[in-house]
């Protein structure tokens, strides 16, 4: 038998632990730049991100909700959040998916939130 052939090079490697780690503080600065307008915390503290996935290629996929489905701004909001993210110079794309699955609830609030809201 021959012996394997050795797994070729790409020519885009994976993120190393201290980018991944930079870019994951920046993308949470620019997420807490996103105001619900109707609450008065930005909504990474709120909890209505869900999942940010970052490729090799550093584009970006955002799961993400809101308060409420019939909120005023559903059809605003992912493209607020699309405009804050594409900011970070490293990002080459950024696509934003809206979920209502899980449903959010109150229980999804940072601590920060919760004091900022009088929720405890």
């Amino acid at each position: 038998m021959d012996a394997a052939a050795p797994i070729p090079e790409t020519a885009t490697s994976a993120l190393s632990q201290a980018e991944l780690d930079t870019l994951t503080d920046r993308l949470i600065e620019q997420l807490k730049t996103v105001f619900d307008p109707e609450i008065p915390v930005d909504i990474y503290e709120l909890g209505l991100i869900y999942k940010v996935d970052v490729s090799d290629e550093r584009a970006v996929a955002i799961d993400m909700t809101l308060t409420a489905p019939g909120c005023p701004v559903a059809g605003e909001m992912p493209g607020w959040v699309h405009d804050a993210v594409v900011q970070i110079p490293e990002v080459t794309a950024c696509t934003v998916n809206l979920t209502f699955e899980p449903p959010w609830d109150p229980s999804l609030m940072s601590d920060e939130a919760k004091i900022e809201l009088n929720m405890f």
